[in-house]
């Protein structure tokens, strides 16, 4: 069951936090859907550097695949048709080869770096790199011709 909710009071106060709605919008959506499988974490390196790593047993390298699109991460698996020998016979099957679809929202200053596969795992390595127009600065203060006398407020300019 999904309920619709409106986060509008909530947002009055709020400046550049359009993402908001949205992303409360693709939490409960994901909240009705499967999103156990493939089991993942999420680990930050460092300061500024964070690592996904997804368990992926039975995928080969060539049946993944990872794609940024407007701040989302997509990370999809699809296991590639081959013949079973006929002499294999499984009695319990219980590595998981079924196709994924794995969504993780990206903010606007993190950035995908890289990514690796080894023993099962995928690895995706992120960077936050936050532009000079969002780092913090100082801003200075001017200073004003009136003179100031403690007490009193600000006096007029005596020679006008």
């Amino acid at each position: 069951m999904r309920s619709n909710f409106d986060f509008t009071p909530l947002l009055r106060s709020s400046i550049g936090f359009e993402n908001l709605n949205r992303l409360i919008d693709i939490a409960t959506r994901a909240a009705e859907g499967d999103t156990s499988f493939p089991p993942y974490n999420i680990e930050k390196l460092g300061d500024d550097s964070y690592r996904i790593t997804m368990a992926v047993a039975g995928f080969a390298r060539g049946e993944l695949d990872l794609t940024v699109q407007e701040n989302t991460l997509i990370v999809t698996g699809k296991a590639a048709d081959e013949a079973q020998p006929a002499e294999r016979r499984f009695l319990h099957r219980g590595i998981a080869k079924r196709a994924f679809e794995r969504r993780f929202q990206l903010a606007d200053v993190i950035k995908v770096t890289g990514a690796s596969y080894e023993h099962g795992l995928l690895n995706i390595d992120l960077a936050r790199e936050i532009p000079e127009h969002k780092k913090p600065r100082k801003v200075e203060i001017a200073a004003t011709d009136a003179p100031f006398i403690e007490g009193e407020g600000f006096v007029e300019d005596q020679a006008a």
